[in-house]
């Protein structure tokens, strides 16, 4: 009698990526920017006491933007690379994957969190890009083109 060969579903199932839009990701900044401005309020407030509340400035950019600035760019930097997520995207249930399933490398992250919010932020008439998520196929926006990755739900 021949014998009756299980294979397990999950190798018959594909899973299929469900990519998140552009809400989703809006709501998930915002809350990442709460946490950021938190972190800045409280590692920047020593400053406030070091000038009498001036500003300390080094020649076009004050210290304390210099430092706030270092700490948007590493969070994001950071807890997408050893989390795959922000926190605002662990609230959503949304995470930052390569386009081809691998895990995240440095490059992807330094292309998409330094370079492509700094294009962002430098030219923030450009911040309508944002929309172009609502409109590709994957919900990319400019910051993902340039990392090659993606953002979709958690399974």
């Amino acid at each position: 009698m021949s014998e009756l060969r299980m294979e397990p579903i999950a190798d018959l199932v594909t899973l299929e990526k469900r990519y998140a839009g552009f809400w989703m990701r809006f709501w998930a900044y915002s809350m990442d920017l709460v946490v950021i401005f938190s972190l800045n309020g409280i590692l920047l407030s020593p400053f406030k006491f070091v000038n009498e509340g001036l500003a300390v400035s080094v020649g076009f950019w004050t210290v304390t933007g210099i430092i706030g600035a270092i700490i948007y760019y590493a969070y994001f930097l950071f807890m997408t690379k050893y989390f795959g997520q922000t926190i605002g995207k662990m609230i959503i249930g949304i995470k930052v994957i390569r386009e081809d399933d691998q895990p995240l490398k440095w490059s992807d992250l330094l292309f998409r969190e330094l370079i492509g919010r700094f294009i962002y932020q430098v030219f923030s008439f450009l911040a309508v890009l944002y929309i172009i998520v609502g409109f590709t196929d994957e919900k990319q926006g400019l910051h993902d083109m340039i990392g090659s990755t993606r953002v979709i739900f958690e399974q």
